[in-house]
């Protein structure tokens, strides 16, 4: 017998929500994979296309990831050539930059990522990715980031 109340969803909200993401993730990645490039590696090219030249860590920072799952996920865009990894102000810094080979990557994925996008919205019909939207947002107002506090007083 469970001890939750009877209007209390049975299932764990946490794995309900990787499992769902693993199918969008699997869904942008079939589209995104026709350019060599993952998810994760489009959406860093796209952040250091519009915020570079940038710190690691304020790139870290922008796209709410650890430094070290950045400094991973760098590794095979610098090994590509999409972005470079220059010296900083000084000897401990680095600036993070895309390369013209990149932005040429970001717009062949683009294409790619919207041609997925419109995948989504016709499997799941536009009213409920909206809502989904909707959801997402509140959700996010209600559970702050890690280390941040609560997001109302």
């Amino acid at each position: 017998m469970s001890n939750l109340p009877p209007s209390m969803p049975r299932a764990c909200s946490n794995f309900r929500l990787r499992q769902l993401m693993r199918r969008v993730s699997q869904h942008y990645d079939a589209e995104l994979g026709k350019t060599g490039l993952k998810t994760t590696q489009y959406s860093l090219l796209q952040h250091v296309a519009r915020l570079g030249p940038i710190r690691p860590g304020a790139l870290a920072a922008a796209m709410t990831i650890d430094a070290s799952t950045l400094t991973r996920n760098l590794k095979p865009l610098a090994a590509t050539g999409w972005v470079a990894i220059t010296p900083g102000a000084d000897a401990r810094t680095h600036r993070v930059a895309i390369t013209a080979a990149g932005r040429e990557k970001c717009r062949e994925a683009k294409r790619h990522w919207q041609a997925a996008q419109a995948g989504l919205i016709e499997r799941l019909g536009m009213e409920r990715v909206l809502a989904l939207h909707a959801l997402i947002d509140t959700a996010l107002e209600l559970l702050p980031a890690r280390g941040t506090g609560p997001a109302h007083a």
